[in-house]
């Protein structure tokens, strides 16, 4: 099992061991896909998993498995995973201190680092198909 080379906030922890206990596979781990996209530069989507998909890393934060397939992985080194709960909408959110400014703006200030979430309403839930089906 790899060791993360990303950090996982203690919000982010406690979010995502919450999604897994209270899911259908509670002793699986949680499915993180990170990809390009948007003027902050992550786009993602999580599911709970009964095991890691062929091609993906497991990577232990504390008592959690996180499955990351190899671009999620690549594209989250250095980045800070977090969870941030406001009264319009929940969910992770990833600062990555490395990212350029959006060009969005036409302000010439040096921005912040760029800062991406993910809503808790993104959850994809699977289920298994039922025997003899």
């Amino acid at each position: 099992m790899l060791q993360p080379d990303f950090t996982v906030t203690a919000a982010a922890t406690k979010f995502i061991r919450r999604m897994v206990r209270f899911s259908e596979h509670p002793a699986g781990g949680f499915r993180l896909t990170v990809t390009p996209g948007g003027c902050s530069g992550y786009s993602a989507e999580f599911t709970v998993e009964q095991a890691p998909r062929a091609g993906d890393s497991e990577v232990q934060v504390d008592d959690i498995k996180l499955y990351l397939p190899a671009e999620s992985r690549l594209m989250l080194e250095g980045v800070t995973v977090d969870f941030a709960e406001t009264p319009t909408s929940s969910g992770l959110t990833f600062l990555n201190p490395r990212a350029g400014n959006c060009g969005c703006s036409s302000s010439a200030d040096a921005s912040p680092p760029a800062e991406a979430s993910v809503s808790v309403s993104a959850i994809v839930r699977r289920h298994a198909p039922a025997a003899g089906h």
